[in-house]
């Protein structure tokens, strides 16, 4: 075999050098930004004009012992954030405390619903190859509601005899963004945060 010319292998290793790359790897939250936003808007108007039956001046301590979920951390500061805004004096511990309201989680997640024109995607099984054959959506229009969903409730008692004080009913909020899709290719409805943007506002045209 004929060895290349020395000119041809300078060449070759330029345009190797050349079409190098460089790449890299991002990590992934188990949530994306938009969920966590859904949960989080959800959870504010959940707890709006939240108060509790025991006066103004005795501080409270929220025990979020039992409280889980999704957001939690934000959802407890968001009920601390409430309760200061009503007059409500906050301990930063039990010792510090007259009420202890212990906190605790119906629903802080999400939703989701979609309405379709035409074919949704199917996966088909094929027997004989022991596969899966994979059909992609055929729609004229699509919908999809991203719906952040929490609930809390909670009961009050004396931080030192333990003595009920008065429970507060479960409080409820849900925060939606809706888009749209149609021929598969135009999509619209889907919203961004400003920055110092409180609410959203409903998607375009919710239909």
């Amino acid at each position: 075999m004929r060895a290349l010319p020395r000119n041809l292998l300078a060449l070759a290793a330029t345009a190797l050098l050349a079409g190098a790359c460089a790449s890299t790897t991002e990590s992934n939250t188990g949530r994306t930004a938009t969920e966590q936003l859904l949960i989080a808007r959800a959870a504010e108007r959940a707890i709006e004009g939240l108060t509790l039956p025991v006066e103004a001046d005795k501080r409270v301590f929220v025990d979020d012992t039992y409280f889980r979920g999704e957001n939690a951390l934000y959802a407890v500061s968001a009920v601390r954030a409430a309760l200061s805004a009503s007059g409500h004096a906050l301990a930063s511990n039990r010792g510090e405390a007259d009420v202890i309201m212990e906190l605790r989680s119906g629903a802080l997640s999400l939703e989701q619903m979609r309405r379709l024109v035409g074919l949704p995607a199917m996966s088909v099984p094929i027997a004989e190859r022991l596969s899966v054959f994979t059909i992609p959506e055929l729609s004229l229009y699509s919908s999809r509601d991203r719906i952040g969903v929490a609930e809390f409730s909670a009961f009050l008692y004396d931080a030192r005899t333990g003595a009920p004080l008065g429970a507060i009913a479960p409080m409820t909020g849900q925060y939606r963004i809706r888009s749209h899709r149609l021929l598969m290719m135009v999509t619209w409805g889907q919203q961004s945060v400003q920055p110092g943007e409180v609410d959203l506002g409903p998607s375009w045209r919710e239909w």
